[in-house]
């Protein structure tokens, strides 16, 4: 296994109801390290710009409204098989169908809202954590 890095935000639901600490708690049990993080708010244009994949689906709109709604945490995590490792730790999309233990069967209110976003390959990763970090911000 290699280590790699990988991209996690912590969404508006979840810092509303400041569960940044416990979903933290997770991820490091998980055995992955937190090699950047920074709160922020994003503008709904940000937003957009961040989930352009997702442009010409029917939720975009309701996707960046969300996102722009509050405080996120974008952080960095490091660790073997980070990438598989984290959307492992985070749970299926839906809440409903997520694992037992999993931080979205444990936070997430809703398939929208369901606290948490991570990257799902390699070059997903690059440009997320590009998006969000500059090369001297990881400090791993």
């Amino acid at each position: 296994m290699a280590i790699q890095r990988t991209f996690s935000i912590i969404k508006p639901d979840a810092t509303n109801r400041n569960l940044t600490g416990a979903i933290n708690a997770k991820i490091e049990a998980a055995g992955l390290r937190i090699v950047a993080q920074k709160r922020i708010h994003l503008t709904k244009a940000q937003a957009g710009v961040f989930y352009g994949v997702h442009k010409e689906r029917p939720f975009y709109g309701e996707l960046c409204d969300f996102m722009s709604s509050a405080p996120i945490v974008a952080q960095v995590l490091e660790g073997e098989n980070a990438i598989a490792r984290y959307r492992e730790v985070m749970g299926a999309t839906d809440p409903a169908e997520s694992a037992e233990g999993t931080i979205r069967k444990e936070f997430a209110l809703s398939k929208g809202e369901n606290s948490t976003h991570g990257s799902d390959a390699p070059e997903t990763a690059a440009e997320e954590i590009a998006y969000f970090f500059s090369g001297l911000e990881l400090v791993g």
